[in-house]
């Protein structure tokens, strides 16, 4: 490996830096993560920080897809943050001469890294994904890395990019509960989406008495006074811990809850958010179909709680166990060194490959 490894950070939500970060903890030096928003947030890994992306309003500037290449997904032009953070990740190529970049994820940013000269694995979420510019970014990379069971993709992949797919479960920063609590009800409101409704969790934990209910993430205000049994403790940096302690786990299909309340084993029920391609609700129908979590398409009645928690206890808990590789992040490390070394020799052996 002559240069070390990037790994794009994507900033939409958390996962996808506690992803890179449980991957590149096997061997911090040889990894660098470029990312919005990662100053101080990387631990022992060398980070760069780039400017936001994000759309900047009406009038300010465009993404008008009648002159937006077919393989790419979004190209707003006059726009100040992405002409920097293009330079940044272009200059830090041409300095840093990497031996591959991992991408999680964005299209402009694989093919930007293919301009510039680098091999890249793209990271590909659940979903559907069948559209030009993904079908573009798959065709470009060494290599395809899923961050689940193969069981849990969408059964009309194409076989091109099913061949070319590692799937890794397990990529979490996950730690062992040293004191499960059966009666805590833990639902976790992710900064991808937009806040948890304070009132809703209220009435279903004054619906359910006999469970303790714990919220993490951003939430609505209170409307009236909660009931003993709920406790709102706002954005945490140890989820993780959180969700390993909790008796039941409630929220949202992405990546990041999903693998952590797989690798504690816990009871999970999805109430899947709107995401590009379908991409939580992929998922939580694979995970319903599967027995390892149950599936809901909105927040229950209150009346309806006490059955759902009930519900969940009694889910398998082999369904989940199955569905987790607890040596994951060491298993995709291998697979990018692998991959940053071009050993295509041992590639074939190792993409397909889950526990």
């Amino acid at each position: 490996m002559t240069g070390r490894i990037g790994y794009y950070v994507h900033h939409q939500g958390d996962g996808h830096r506690r992803r890179a970060l449980a991957i590149a903890g096997h061997f911090p030096d040889d990894y660098v993560l470029l990312g919005t928003g990662l100053s101080g947030r990387t631990g022992n890994v060398t980070s760069i920080d780039l400017p936001d992306d994000c759309p900047l309003g009406p009038g300010r500037d465009t993404d008008d897809a009648a002159t937006r290449p077919s393989s790419m997904h979004y190209l707003p032009t006059h726009h100040d943050g992405i002409r920097r953070r293009v330079a940044l990740v272009a200059d830090w190529i041409a300095r840093e001469k990497p031996s591959l970049l991992v991408v999680d994820v964005s299209v402009e940013i694989a093919m930007l890294a293919r301009i510039a000269a680098t091999p890249t694995v793209y990271v590909r979420l659940s979903g559907v994904r069948a559209d030009t510019p993904h079908r573009e970014a798959f065709r470009g990379a060494r290599a395809i890395l899923a961050p689940f069971h193969r069981d849990l993709d969408e059964p009309g992949v194409v076989p091109w990019v099913r061949d070319k797919t590692r799937y890794c479960p397990g990529l979490t920063l996950q730690r062992d509960a040293t004191d499960i609590h059966d009666d805590v009800v833990l639902v976790v409101f992710g900064k991808g989406g937009a806040p948890g409704d304070y009132d809703a969790v209220a009435k279903a934990a004054a619906a359910t008495p006999g469970f303790r209910w714990r919220v993490i993430g951003p939430i609505t205000a209170p409307s009236f006074e909660a009931t003993p049994n709920l406790s709102i403790l706002g954005w945490v940096e140890n989820a993780e811990d959180e969700i390993a302690a909790a008796g039941i786990i409630i929220g949202a299909a992405g990546d990041g809850l999903v693998t952590s309340a797989l690798a504690a084993n816990r009871p999970l029920i999805c109430l899947a958010e709107p995401r590009p391609f379908c991409e939580q609700v992929s998922k939580a129908k694979r995970l319903d179909a599967l027995g390892a979590a149950i599936s809901l398409g909105s927040w229950p009645a209150p009346s309806q709680w006490p059955v759902l928690l009930a519900d969940a206890r009694a889910l398998v808990p082999a369904a989940r166990s199955r569905l987790h590789d607890p040596n994951g992040a060491a298993a995709a490390d291998t697979f990018l060194h692998a991959c940053a070394n071009g050993d295509v020799k041992r590639l074939p052996s190792l993409i397909g490959m889950s526990s």
